[in-house]
């Protein structure tokens, strides 16, 4: 059994469940802490082998220079992105592990049920017919079949998505920094540019990395390249997205709708209650007045299966970390 010492920050119920339960056969003594991690935090980690952080956690310089004078080896991210990791500090410094994939149908799935809610208004049909009003005036929808998705990076995520919209009879193009043509070939699609793929596509999905070349890369710029009504799904990472040229769009319809499961400040709101409190975000809330716009928690990644995949990933990485 192993007794390294782990702080698991920004700890939810159903984080605890799931690891407690893949633990039984690592035996590390994990230590819950409910706070993010971030400079006033990072005092707990003394005495710590490992923190294991989440997506909305703050590993800036200041916070790994003090993990490393609290005596601790090892970061461990559950979670696939690391944008919220200060690469630099790290570097030479402190060893990290990530989850580069825990469950892509479980992202893919909900970039599909965005699609099929946006597109047919089951959610809005939902509470209206329970309040007993069975008209569907405004409820007009569009066949996806014969349509074009453009998929923003051709990943597993990405493939998963492929697979799901071929299978609704649609039309999908491919944008990847490393296209992948003997997939595009036997998958029946193709890569193009992202010019390209912005003009041509009906909705366009976002499953690449945050990185400095694809911030707020869909802006006032590229929105306006796209097609009228186009809609845009976003499962990837909030900064993709300038949400303010997003607005922009969706007031002056060139936006059809937008589907979003993060958003570029989502750190002081998403995974939290807030149904008693008001969003002092002005962005946020001017966006949830969109009848078009559908906004989930960052929820995508959230199946029974995804939960043990991340646990039982973490903690090798752990393990596999303290065994070299």
């Amino acid at each position: 059994m192993l007794k390294n010492k782990i702080a698991f920050f920004d700890a939810k119920l159903y984080d605890q469940k799931s690891f407690d339960e893949i633990n039984k056969k690592f035996g590390f003594k994990i230590t819950y802490y409910s706070e993010h991690l971030n400079r006033n935090t990072v005092k707990f980690t003394k005495g710590f082998d490992v923190v294991c952080v989440f997506v909305n956690d703050t590993v800036d310089s200041i916070v790994v220079k003090e993990l490393i004078k609290n005596g601790v080896k090892l970061i461990a991210l559950r979670c696939a992105g690391y944008n919220n990791v200060d690469l630099k500090s790290v570097f030479n410094n402190i060893h990290v592990v990530r989850v580069p994939a825990y469950s892509p149908y479980a992202v893919a799935e909900h970039a599909a049920a965005l699609i099929l809610t946006l597109n047919r208004k089951t959610h809005k049909a939902y509470s209206r017919v329970r309040d007993g009003n069975f008209s569907i005036n405004g409820f007009l929808g569009v066949d996806l079949f014969g349509k074009t998705a453009g998929i923003v990076g051709v990943g597993k995520i990405g493939k998963c998505l492929v697979s799901i919209l071929k299978g609704f009879g649609m039309n999908v193009i491919l944008y990847d920094l490393s296209p992948d043509n003997v997939y595009a070939k036997k998958s029946g699609t193709k890569f193009v540019s992202l010019d390209k793929l912005y003009r041509e596509s009906d909705i366009i999905s976002l499953h690449c990395p945050l990185t400095p070349q694809t911030f707020h890369m869909i802006n006032s710029k590229s929105i306006s390249k796209m097609k009228n009504g186009v809609m845009i799904i976003n499962t990837g990472r909030g900064k993709l997205i300038d949400t303010k040229a997003l607005i922009e769009g969706l007031k002056k319809g060139k936006i059809g709708a937008a589907g979003l499961d993060v958003y570029e400040e989502e750190s002081e709101y998403f995974f939290e209650d807030f149904s008693n409190s008001m969003i002092a975000d002005d962005i946020l809330a001017r966006l949830m007045t969109f009848p078009n716009v559908l906004v989930t928690s960052h929820q995508a990644f959230f199946t029974k299966e995804a939960l043990s995949n991340i646990a039982e990933t973490t903690l090798n990485n752990v393990k596999a970390y303290f065994k070299e």
